[in-house]
């Protein structure tokens, strides 16, 4: 991994809070606590942007996201499964610009942070059968991989405001 710089950090912490603010300005509820998730656009830039530290924007604004705008509080399996997703698709990410790669990656880690960590926490946590959490959680992976692939979209759009980044 890159060295951390202090304009990365200050970057982080940008998209950090921009994570959790379009996380707590539209929720769309589908099942239970699953809802549209509109941070996770933050995360896809962080990821395109900063490589594997872009999994801090998803780690650490799930984190603050839960605990200040979240009835249900702070997520261990959330927190987990979007470190997962951030360090895989920021590895990908750092190594390819092509779209279609990205979307498999998308695919590949949201698949694995949704339906494989995050239900198997919830499921050993709170002794929820495998075959109830496995739906909700699918629905989970639906959703929060479309809002990653609109994100591709954004962050191609803003290509060149991070040249501008970059070279200040």
């Amino acid at each position: 991994m890159s060295k951390l710089t202090l304009k990365k950090i200050a970057g982080i912490a940008l998209l950090t809070a921009v994570y959790c603010v379009l996380s707590a300005m539209m929720k769309i509820p589908f099942i239970g606590s699953i809802s549209l998730d509109l941070g996770y656009v933050a995360l896809t830039i962080a990821c395109s942007v900063f490589g594997p530290w872009g999994a801090l924007v998803g780690a650490v604004g799930c984190g603050l996201e839960s605990i200040l705008f979240s009835p249900y509080g702070f997520s261990i399996s959330w927190f987990c499964a979007n470190l997962l997703i951030g360090l895989g698709c920021g590895f990908v990410f750092k190594k390819t610009t092509k779209i279609w790669q990205r979307v498999i990656a998308i695919l590949i880690f949201v698949g694995i942070g949704m339906c494989g960590i995050k239900t198997g926490i919830e499921c050993y946590l709170y002794h929820i059968p495998f075959a109830v959490k496995i739906v909700k959680n699918l629905v989970a992976f639906g959703v929060d991989s479309l809002v990653m692939i609109v994100g591709l979209g954004v962050d191609k759009a803003l290509g060149k405001v991070y040249l501008k980044f970059e070279n200040s």
